[in-house]
């Protein structure tokens, strides 16, 4: 080794030790003839004093910020008022007698750790990383991944790895396609998921499968989206729900308490997908800003005010959710920007009031003030709280628009409750959702999951009704994981192709492999998939899944390091039988 100590390692009980450290200059200063150089690597900084009597000083006068050098000398204690308690080196410094330069640097367009716009600090990631933020969410990412494989290793996993080359089966988002050299014509797919190799893996015999698989959707990208992203892939033969929901609450406990010392519950909540949206308007919730939602239809039925009355007669619905302590912030102005706000989600607007000095405070006081001092009382309002409150006749759209204002207003005027970790079940999902696009029922989770075997011969003129044995995991609003019991019968599955609209022709042409599988001893199974990235980034506290990934790409699915994606040559398209068309 060309070191003998790392940047975070010396302390107050090897001063006298003769060391040897290694790192890139990350700050130089010059007071009174000495130099002072801080020196990073990925473990910590160390000050080197550099004197005009060391043989090392000609040397230090060469240096420049984020050249990366080589230097031995005697470590030694601050002076008392010198010591840094910031840095768990910082009672110490080495003072240098002989520096080797292995290599200068430029002038960065950024020095690491320094703020920069988001195109230059993923063009020149290698000084992002460098930089420490990044890096130290890579060594946490390291540590979920190995909390996680230590503990499917315990429980009797084996980790089996799915070909990146597989058969393009397009049932949700559009696959990578890779075209073929030895089959012009044809062309390979870069998985979406190991879905269809993982329940294989279970009619093997396999039993117990994970994988930290890298996955490929080729679909329009979103701010937090990537086109490539890593999943925790876990199936279990001869389980029941209550099995893997069980197994994957001790794994997030472990991972929770080893990479942060964090103890979460002993068992995570559940909650219906109903009672969900019920609650929260969200089948993903983040529940750390309470505000639950409430079902004020009743308050409505007999009432006067028209717009209300209309939508309730009709058969549709009127919810809202109290905001605590509100009513100083709450103007018409605002109420207006809620009103746009959940427009959007194609809801009328929004009403509102508030309690003030023990009175009702609104714009619409004159039409609903009987309703209002009825909700207020039901609810058990406080002195200078604020209800808001939409009607529209689709249940699920109200749920969605009000569900999307409680989280804007909490993200915006409730930050300080953003803290810990809100980890729960959304289970009894609807299995299938009409797609108005393909003018068709799709699989909400995918085709492969297990409806409710009862509600499927039911409900089958009104697929809508029909419930998957599916489940997703949601830690601080934010889905991380979803799974299922899967299908392993093939006639099962033949009734739900036929149910999303795929022919017997297309079923045996997409997925014959799958089929003719399950009539050679096919286990009941199910699993989940986790997003390593996702969970990395809410156990980090970032935003982003792009700060917890090496070398991420852009929303418009770029990479800024490589320039990828880029041309190739007319060589290498010929031999693949390929001509490129480009239109306007």
């Amino acid at each position: 080794m060309l070191r003998t100590h790392t940047c975070g390692e010396l302390r107050l009980s090897d001063v006298g030790k003769r060391v040897v450290l290694t790192g890139w200059v990350s700050r130089i200063r010059d007071l009174g003839g000495i130099r002072f150089l801080v020196l990073r690597d990925r473990y910590g900084e160390t000050q080197l004093v550099v004197t005009p009597e060391s043989s090392a000083y000609e040397k230090a006068e060469e240096l420049g910020r984020e050249y990366v050098i080589k230097a031995s000398g005697e470590v030694k204690s601050r002076p008392q008022d010198t010591i840094n308690p910031k840095i768990p080196t910082g009672e110490i410094e080495v003072y240098v007698d002989e520096m080797e330069i292995l290599s200068p640097s430029k002038m960065p367009p950024f020095y690491p750790g320094e703020e920069a716009k988001d195109d230059l600090r993923l063009k020149y990631r290698y000084l992002d990383i460098r930089g420490g933020k990044v890096l130290k969410n890579l060594e946490l990412r390291h540590r979920v991944t190995k909390s996680t494989r230590e503990y499917l290793d315990s429980q009797n996993f084996l980790e089996v790895e799915t070909p990146y080359l597989t058969k393009s089966t397009p049932e949700g988002a559009r696959d990578f396609l890779v075209p073929s050299r030895l089959k012009k014509g044809n062309f390979y797919a870069l998985p979406q998921s190991p879905q269809l190799f993982k329940q294989i893996l279970m009619v093997s015999g396999v039993d117990r499968y994970y994988q930290i698989a890298r996955c490929f959707r080729d679909e329009d990208l979103r701010a937090d989206r990537q086109p490539e992203f890593t999943q925790i892939d876990i199936e279990m033969s001869f389980v029941e729900r209550e099995d893997i929901l069980n197994l994957v609450e001790g794994m997030i406990k472990k991972v929770f308490k080893e990479v942060v010392d964090v103890d979460l519950p002993e068992k995570f909540d559940r909650l219906s997908y109903e009672d969900a949206m019920n609650l929260y308007g969200s089948d993903k919730p983040d529940r750390r800003f309470g505000m639950e939602m409430k079902d004020l239809t009743e308050f409505f039925k007999n009432s006067s005010f028209k717009i209300a009355r209309s939508v309730v007669d009709n058969g549709g619905f009127a919810k809202g959710f109290v905001i605590p302590n509100f009513s100083e912030r709450m103007s018409r102005r605002l109420g207006d920007e809620f009103s746009n706000f959940v427009r959007e989600f194609g809801l009328g607007g929004i009403v509102w009031f508030s309690l003030k000095g023990g009175e009702i405070t609104s714009p619409t006081k004159k039409y609903l003030e009987k309703e209002y001092i009825d909700i207020s009382r039901s609810l058990d309002m406080k002195e200078g709280d604020v209800i808001v409150m939409a009607f529209h006749r689709d249940w699920e759209e109200l749920c969605t628009g009000l569900g999307a204002l409680r989280i804007k207003i909490g993200q915006e005027y409730f930050k300080h409750l953003e803290k810990g970790f809100d980890v729960l079940w959304v289970v009894d999902f609807p299995f299938l959702e009409w797609d108005d696009d393909e003018n068709r029922w799709v699989a909400r989770h995918h085709p492969f999951t297990m409806p409710v075997l009862e509600e499927l011969e039911k409900f089958k003129n009104d697929p809508g009704k029909i419930k998957a044995l599916a489940y997703d995991i949601i830690i601080n609003g934010y889905e991380v994981g979803g799974g299922s019991i899967r299908i392993h019968n093939r006639e099962i599955q033949e009734k739900v192709f036929d149910l999303i609209g795929l022919t017997k022709e297309e079923s045996i042409e997409k997925f014959g492999f799958l089929l003719e599988a399950f009539e050679y001893g096919a286990p009941p199974h199910g699993g989940i998939a986790l997003g390593l990235d996702r969970l990395v980034a809410i156990i980090a506290g970032e935003k982003s899944i792009r700060d917890v990934i090496a070398f991420p790409k852009t929303a418009s699915g770029t990479c800024q390091l490589t320039g990828a994606p880029s041309k190739v040559s007319e060589k290498q398209l010929k031999e693949l039988g390929i001509r490129v068309e480009v239109k306007e």
